[in-house]
């Protein structure tokens, strides 16, 4: 009963309030049901838009990737995200129209952390397959795709693009996102020099909406 403790006396005083979250893996979210909490850290891939102290944010790591949607986030916040930067993120997990994604979060700069840029996963193959969904939010590619339509919404530049292309005889649907590639991106501009038959290697995040919407931020005319 002599003997000194080895817990610091301050304890008590500087032991946190709340259980300490507990960060998830990849798999863990992935398992976690619709509508039940989840803390995961993540790196940033593509700041999509922000508006009235809220960003929809692509985000991924080495096993998967998370869609932050209306995460809280200050402007001066929203202009640090680099792509790379690694963040901690709690809030949500929801799920609209086949879309599964991170809601009424908040999320912290990790600092010290490590840097994380995904290389676009070559997702061909799983076109018009159930497993293509196992990669959604992920940047990915798609190659050899032909160019069937493309139709601008509003029937003007400087709003979404609609393009349809196709693939070993099935027609897929792809976005130009405005907010996310505005008018003045490199992939926007190329697209008004595209034709239909064209053959191209399209770089995208695989977002969903009622099955796979991809939201394209690179198209190059295939070699």
């Amino acid at each position: 009963s002599t003997q000194p403790s080895t817990q610091p006396s301050t304890e008590p005083s500087t032991a946190p309030s709340e259980p300490e979250v507990k960060v998830m893996t990849h798999a863990e979210y992935v398992a976690a049901p619709v509508d039940s909490p989840v803390v995961v850290e993540t790196y940033v891939q593509g700041a999509q838009s922000w508006w009235q102290d809220s960003a929809i944010i692509y985000t991924q790591d080495q096993d998967g990737a998370y869609l932050l949607y209306k995460i809280t986030c200050t402007e001066e916040q929203f202009n640090e995200l680099k792509v790379g930067t690694k963040i901690r993120v709690t809030g949500f997990k929801g799920e609209w129209e086949g879309e599964v994604e991170i809601m009424d979060g908040t999320f912290e700069f990790v600092e010290g952390g490590d840097s994380f840029i995904a290389e676009a996963f070559d997702a061909t193959a799983l076109l018009g397959t159930d497993d293509l969904i196992k990669h959604q939010n992920e940047f990915v590619t798609f190659k050899g795709m032909t160019v069937e339509a493309i139709a601008y919404k509003n029937d003007a530049p400087g709003d979404d693009i609609y393009l349809t292309f196709g693939k070993d005889g099935k027609s897929y649907n792809f976005c130009v996102e405005i907010y996310l590639t505005g008018e003045d991106s490199d992939v926007y501009k190329a697209v008004a020099d595209l034709k239909a038959g064209d053959v191209v290697d399209v770089e995208c995040f695989l977002y969903w909406y009622q099955g796979a919407n991809p939201h394209v931020t690179s198209i190059k005319v295939a070699e």
